[in-house]
């Protein structure tokens, strides 16, 4: 139904089924026009192309982007290259001459987990860690550690990278950590941002919300963002002079000055090829009345489809009593199973990659993402009767 969209990452992957778009997406062929416009605004204008960067294509991708938000506030959108450097400027709003009092879970992406870790390897920060499993009761866990100690910091993510398991309700959980809690409330939405429906509305005042492009956004590396919230009176250490944007005329002052608007956590001049590519997929995604709840059904067709399939064959290498989730009401766009060793998803991952099925593993988790450009007819699982341990 929609593969039409994407025919150059089709053919550049032809013979080839695609599970890993939980990984690197497959971007529509409106991205490649994108690259070529901003070549050639760059070719005609040189350093003029920022007016119609800035005044143009960055305020309509706010727009469009807050609108899958829910958002009713585009200016508190920022963007960076990753959502490492969005971590950083969080974390230096602190003051670093006393660690900092963070609360988290053990599955956040290694933007935040490594960066946190290496940190508190020299004192920097204080960690509390709450176990995602069981996922039966995690929320309630997390809330009732928030409301135990103080926190400068609360991180977690809406749909969790090693496991694909969604948070139950967002705003829910959010209000509940707001009312035991006064600390800085991010939350990672990188695996929920295009894929599952979103409405910050209620909450976008409260939390920091940080999701990018190379997933479900389908536009590829490089163009991140983080919504922040109104009327912040943050002052992050780690700074660029795009944070002065809307600040540029006022009176210097002792203190560095910031912009009022989001762009007050902005960095500094980046390559803006990724945000015309992400400005194509939003604006193909709205003429094509394509919205996130249907991305979201067709994708649990794919899942569903896929597990019937699963469940035909003859094969012991991988069953539905492996899936770390089975309810796909509480799941983002991809599968994960867990195996009894890393070795062994590593295995299979390989045995899979030789007959021309992609997909990836964390550990002993071996995960199958799910995306508009597939179709259920065009599963074929069978090789799977042929694995073996040996392999």
């Amino acid at each position: 139904m929609y593969q039409h969209l994407y025919q150059h990452f089709l053919q550049g992957h032809a013979g080839k089924q695609h599970f890993a778009s939980h990984s690197h997406h497959f971007w529509p062929d409106v991205t490649r026009q994108a690259m070529l416009d901003y070549w050639d605004l760059s070719a005609r204008n040189s350093d003029e192309k920022w007016q119609h960067i800035f005044g143009v294509v960055l305020p309509e991708t706010q727009r469009l982007l807050a609108a899958q938000l829910g958002s009713e506030q585009p200016q508190q959108l920022v963007f960076a290259p990753n959502t490492h450097e969005l971590v950083m400027r969080l974390l230096s709003c602190f003051d670093w001459r006393k660690p900092i009092r963070i609360l988290t879970t053990d599955s956040e992406f290694y933007s935040f987990q490594r960066q946190v870790s290496r940190l508190q390897e020299e004192s920097l920060v204080q960690l509390t860690v709450i176990p995602t499993e069981p996922f039966a009761d995690f929320e309630q866990r997390f809330v009732a550690a928030a409301a135990e100690h103080e926190f400068e910091l609360i991180f977690c993510s809406q749909v969790f990278f090693n496991s694909g398991v969604a948070l139950t309700d967002l705003t829910d959980f959010v209000r509940q950590l707001a009312n035991v809690s006064q600390a800085m409330i991010a939350i990672d939405g990188y695996h929920a941002f295009m894929a599952l429906p979103l409405d910050l509305s209620a909450i976008e005042d409260r939390i920091f919300y940080l999701a990018g492009s190379y997933k479900y956004a389908q536009a590829g590396e490089g163009c991140c963002f983080m919504l922040c919230p109104k009327d912040n009176q943050y002052r992050p250490l780690y700074t660029g002079w795009f944070a002065e944007f809307g600040a540029l005329s006022s009176e210097r002052s002792s203190q560095v000055p910031y912009s009022s608007d989001g762009f007050r956590f902005a960095g500094a001049t980046m390559d803006h090829s990724a945000l015309f590519r992400l400005h194509a997929v939003l604006r193909l995604l709205q003429q094509q009345q394509i919205g996130v709840a249907t991305i979201h059904r067709y994708v649990q067709q794919l899942q569903q489809a896929f597990l019937v399939q699963l469940s035909s064959l003859s094969q012991l290498a991988l069953s539905q009593e492996q899936l770390l989730q089975r309810d796909l009401k509480q799941h983002g766009h991809f599968l994960t199973f867990a195996l009894p060793t890393a070795d062994g998803a590593a295995a299979l991952a390989g045995f899979l990659k030789q007959h021309h099925i992609l997909t990836d593993y964390r550990g002993n988790r071996l995960r199958f993402g799910f995306a508009l450009y597939q179709c259920a007819e065009q599963f074929d699982l069978r090789c799977l009767e042929q694995f073996t341990t040996s392999d």
